[in-house]
């Protein structure tokens, strides 16, 4: 669990660079709960990973600044990371799995990233053992950093002053950072609210591991869901998400489609695949009755994927 403090201290360090998003009532009629969005696909990088990275990077030595960051991510951390580097004046690096969606890779190159394409196994290697050889700088883990995860943390203080009587709060999960940034929140102040993730089923380690009671791997399919998903729990994330969620909810790619047309047609807002996850877990009940606060983690889906759902019946 991250210490209050540390997600208080991440919150004022981060303010005037990130955006405090908005928390917005979904117009829907025949649901069995009230679903609020946090709409972090409004960060000025289209994700919620400006937070963490922000967060961890200003906390870095000049001597560690001079030698510039890299991270290993899909594209959110990517851009994240990139963003700040730009604002700083830093060198960036971002590792990506050779299935990262083109519209991501193209926003961090124009923040000034350079962009080194692996394979998925070879990516994933590089999450779970938090190095790339070959690679000089400061690594940012998109994930399991906890620095990283105190920045996420203030998403869950934000939520907690806009609504207060929140019953329920669903989280996409691709690694746990996000998710066990919030959750550490909500456990220190409001114990009581639910707090899930949710996972896509082409990729959902977390749902599989809480059931057999310990980490566990599974098969991977890669989908237009690439912001959330992966092989296996990390291994130095297990004992705080099993600790500190409530479940982990699984959707299909079908629900995932239409809580995206769901959410351009009823408020306008686009999500990428990751971002209306939660919004699918909500609308189909798994969450529960109640006031539910979805994570809209991102906005950055490519374009002709966007166009195919949207015209779908």
């Amino acid at each position: 669990m991250i210490p209050l403090r540390e997600i208080e201290a991440a919150a004022a360090r981060i303010a005037d660079a990130v955006v405090r998003t908005p928390l917005l009532r979904l117009p829907i009629e025949g649901s069995a709960c009230k679903i609020y969005l946090k709409l972090e696909n409004l960060q000025p990088i289209g994700s919620f990973k400006l937070r963490g990275a922000g967060n961890a990077i200003a906390q870095l030595y000049e001597a560690e600044l001079a030698r510039g960051v890299y991270t290993a991510s899909a594209g959110n951390m990517a851009q994240g990371v990139a963003w700040h580097a730009r604002r700083l004046g830093l060198s960036c690096r971002v590792v990506v799995p050779d299935h990262a969606p083109e519209t991501k890779l193209a926003a961090v190159r124009r923040l000034g990233g350079k962009v080194i394409k692996v394979p998925f196994d070879r990516w994933w290697e590089i999450i779970v053992s938090g190095e790339c050889q070959g690679l000089d700088g400061r690594f940012i883990h998109p994930v399991s950093d906890p620095a990283v995860m105190a920045g996420n943390g203030a998403i869950g203080l934000e939520i907690l002053e806009d609504l207060p009587d929140v019953d329920a709060v669903v989280i996409p999960y691709g690694g746990g950072g996000l998710s066990s940034g919030i959750a550490s929140a909500f456990r220190a102040l409001k114990p009581t609210t639910r707090i899930y993730a949710v996972e896509v089923e082409t990729a959902a380690p977390l749902a599989a591991s809480l059931q057999r009671g310990k980490p566990v791997a599974v098969d991977y399919t890669a989908s237009f869901v690439d912001g959330i998903g992966g092989k296996s729990v990390l291994p130095e994330m297990w004992a705080m998400v099993s600790g500190l969620l409530d479940g982990s909810l699984v959707v299909s790619l079908d629900e995932v489609r239409s809580a995206i047309r769901l959410l351009a047609e009823r408020q306008r807002v686009v999500a990428e695949g990751a971002g209306a996850a939660s919004v699918a877990a909500a609308l189909a009940g798994s969450a529960g009755a109640g006031k539910v606060v979805c994570v809209v983690s991102g906005g950055n889906i490519e374009r002709h994927v966007l166009a195919e759902i949207l015209a779908q019946p």
